[in-house]
């Protein structure tokens, strides 16, 4: 992964660019199965064009704001393991 000069995969833009195109097209064709796929839906709700991805994506917005909340109680100093 790493080059002996100490460069990263990631350093050059190209290959960061390569892994948005993947995760795009990743999502592309999960919302394109949607159309493939027929499932079995227990409430109605889930019936809906998107549904996983929309609510995937919500789900993980909320973890994000939740883990910011949760940084102010449970966040120790930086001298915590020198005392």
């Amino acid at each position: 992964m790493n080059d002996p000069d100490g460069k990263h995969i990631f350093d050059n833009p190209r290959n960061v660019r390569r892994l948005i195109y993947m995760l795009y097209s990743a999502c592309a064709l999960s919302i394109l199965g949607d159309f493939f796929i027929d499932r079995h839906v227990d409430h109605p709700w889930e019936a809906l064009f998107g549904f996983y991805g929309v609510y995937g994506f919500v789900a993980c917005v909320l973890l994000v704001m939740l883990a910011k909340i949760m940084r102010m109680f449970l966040m120790r100093g930086e001298d915590y393991y020198d005392d």
